[in-house]
């Protein structure tokens, strides 16, 4: 399954950070923050985004940036082969 980032996610929705983190209620620097590392999103804020964003939330990649990073790069070697 390929799975967004919430920074991709809130892109492919054409919302602003400070726009998205309106939406949900939140500050804008605290959905940056997110957006860098997601691993302790609460389920309820990850819910929100996942509904503003109109996607699916198991679409969402939670943790660090760069290992949603060093993942695609795997994944890519691996076809490669």
């Amino acid at each position: 399954m390929i799975q967004l980032s919430l920074k991709a996610a809130r892109v492919n929705a054409g919302l602003t950070v400070k726009e998205a983190a309106e939406g949900v209620g939140v500050h804008h620097q605290t959905l940056s923050k997110y957006e860098k590392d997601s691993s302790d999103i609460s389920v309820s804020l990850l819910n929100d985004l996942s509904e503003l964003y109109q996607i699916p939330s198991d679409f969402i990649f939670l943790g660090k940036q760069y290992e949603l990073i060093r993942i695609i790069k795997q994944q890519r070697e691996q076809e490669a082969i």
